[in-house]
């Protein structure tokens, strides 16, 4: 039991830091800030905790049921792992340009789930990345991965005006742009995981 214990370790820290990285909630805080100003206090605290609760579902729902996404669909890991990586690379490119991937556009009432919880959480990578995370280590460090990932984002949105106010909007568009750099590199590894494992 210890033995499986230490082994599943490493996988979760790579499960962990791979998803926060795609999420991150650190890099989106000007917006989060922008899109709830107007609010009262105990109804920014209820939209951010909406969208907490929306991310989790969401994406444990791809972590408990991405196996049978790929059989309905006939999609081989190889083939996803090529596409999400390219998916991936495209969101970093655009981070690395323009500060941010999601569109300008801002949603409706239901704010904490859209845009908040859905794209700007769980967007097309944080959705390639949870799925991706389940083939390359287990549906268990997948799961766990989550909702580490989103306890760190639940903490980010408690608090985050003094957070906002140490980092200022310099900072954050740095964080955004390094977190973009390491997007990009592990799209580079998905795609050369799957085109070596096609070759093989």
């Amino acid at each position: 039991m210890e033995e499986i214990f230490v082994d599943a370790v490493p996988a979760l820290v790579r499960a962990v830091i791979s998803l926060f990285i795609v999420v991150d909630p650190l890099g989106n805080i000007p917006i989060f800030i922008s899109l709830t100003r107007e609010m009262p206090k105990e109804r920014r605290r209820r939209t951010f905790r909406t969208a907490t609760i929306t991310g989790v579902i969401l994406l444990l729902s791809f972590a408990l049921v991405g196996r049978q996404i790929f059989m309905l669909f006939g999609i081989s890991l190889q083939g996803f792992m090529i596409a999400g990586g390219i998916l991936l690379l495209l969101i970093s490119v655009k981070i690395l340009i323009t500060g941010r991937w999601e569109e300008s556009e801002m949603a409706p009432e239901s704010i904490g789930i859209v845009p908040i919880a859905i794209p700007l959480l769980v967007g097309p990578g944080a959705i390639t990345t949870t799925i991706l995370n389940i083939e390359m280590f287990s549906v268990p460090v997948t799961v766990i991965s989550v909702l580490v990932v989103f306890l760190i984002v639940w903490v980010t949105l408690r608090f985050i005006d003094p957070i906002h106010r140490l980092l200022g909007r310099s900072g954050s568009l740095v964080i955004a742009r390094v977190m973009a750099l390491l997007i990009a590199a592990i799209a580079v590894e998905y795609i050369l995981r799957g085109i070596q494992e096609l070759i093989a």
